[in-house]
């Protein structure tokens, strides 16, 4: 193969567009991450979560009476198999959350007898389903783990209160919920990323809902994706009080490592989300009594910024990740949940992939992902390997 033959190898598909899609863009050098047309930053504001489920699943922001109907569907999903959380209940305590909502999945698909019916209308039960029973499913395994009974949703309480209402045992107040379904607004899309796309590939080889979802799952467990905001905690809990904030970033600038939380593969601006995020994560340490988690990130996103202009001469831009940290720490909501939380977000917007990618891609019939790859291991000879029997080997 010649030179100007060979086929361009882009490290991490960056650039490289795969397909077309309705769903959603970030428009990175702008900062705007946009969901069918809308502003995050307007939904953020004006929406509550089902309305994005409504928005992203079937195309449309909700009138009063699509919003009551999806709540009604999403109230009557809610409960999981007794077989599940008897399945729970025999995991190790110390199973990592995402793995625990990893291995539901299928076992929620042995469940579905949707998952035979290659229809729309199947695949958008399965997503509503799945939307309705992840929160309920991670809330479960954080009693289990703790000796504690699971508590059974309320069906008098909306998403994001009964999902806190399961995970503490008791009502949450409202600026917590408002707080805690914002950020659930916030996560429940971002085009093509890692877990998108892998749930995307799956869903290409025309499985069910439940196995691509699954695979978006195992995406997200990575620390480079999911894991992000876990690392910008322990980052916080690691410089412990305001003042030791700006020397823990000299130290880290001088060692040659990485802000978390600042930083992102698409945005070349601030990330629209994270000032969404930073007023409420200072609301929510003022309701806990202890604002320093909001103060540190405030003094590192502003020294950091500084620091890294006046020694590399370019900016960097905070993420979302770095603010959702401290206000799901002041939330009370443990640390190994939160890429579990981005989950139960996000899983409105993998569906909705899943959903394109079957039946409304932009071939007239999607397409088997099959990328190509330059082989770069070693021939025995010009062409290919003489095999060579064990005994002369």
């Amino acid at each position: 193969m010649t030179e100007a033959c060979a086929p361009t190898v882009n490290t991490g598909l960056r650039g490289v567009t795969v397909a077309s899609t309705k769903i959603s863009d970030v428009i990175g050098d702008q900062g705007k991450l946009i969901y069918r047309g809308f502003l995050v930053s307007d939904l953020a504001k004006n929406t509550c979560f089902e309305e994005i489920v409504h928005l992203l699943l079937f195309e449309k922001l909700p009138t009063a009476e699509e919003l009551t109907a999806l709540k009604q569907k999403l109230t009557a999903e809610r409960a999981v198999p007794d077989a599940l959380i008897e399945a729970l209940k025999t995991r190790p305590a110390d199973a990592l959350p995402m793995d625990i909502l990893q291995a539901a999945v299928p076992m929620l698909a042995n469940h579905d007898s949707d998952v035979t019916d290659t229809s729309q209308e199947a695949a958008l039960r399965m997503a509503i389903r799945l939307v309705a029973k992840l929160p309920t499913v991670l809330a479960a395994w954080e009693r289990i783990r703790k000796g504690l009974a699971p508590v059974s949703p309320d069906p008098e309480l909306d998403h994001s209160a009964n999902f806190l209402y399961m995970l503490f045992g008791k009502p949450a107040d409202s600026e917590t919920v408002r707080f805690f379904d914002t950020g659930l607004v916030l996560h429940a899309e971002h085009s093509f990323n890692a877990s998108t796309f892998a749930a995307r590939e799956v869903a290409s080889t025309r499985a069910h809902m439940y196995a691509a979802v699954s695979a978006a799952i195992g995406s997200l467990s990575g620390e480079l994706h999911g894991g992000a905001n876990v690392r910008v905690m322990r980052m916080l809990l690691d410089i412990g009080s305001p003042d030791k904030a700006e020397a823990y970033v000299n130290r880290v600038l001088d060692e040659g490592k990485k802000i978390m939380g600042l930083g992102h593969a698409v945005y070349k601006t601030d990330d629209p989300r994270a000032h969404i995020l930073a007023p409420m994560s200072k609301r929510a340490g003022e309701l806990a009594g202890d604002t320093r988690w909001y103060e540190i990130s405030k003094i590192l996103e502003e020294k950091g910024k500084k620091a890294f202009k006046e020694r590399k001469g370019t900016d960097i831009y905070v993420n979302v990740d770095f603010y959702s940290a401290s206000l799901y720490y002041s939330m009370g909501i443990p640390v190994d949940l939160y890429s579990p939380l981005f989950a139960i977000s996000r899983v409105a917007g993998w569906t909705a992939h899943v959903i394109e990618e079957q039946f409304a891609g932009a071939a007239p019939k999607p397409m088997l992902y099959r990328p190509e790859s330059k082989y770069i291991g070693e021939y025995c000879g010009p062409e290919e390997c003489r095999f060579v029997p064990m005994d002369q080997r």
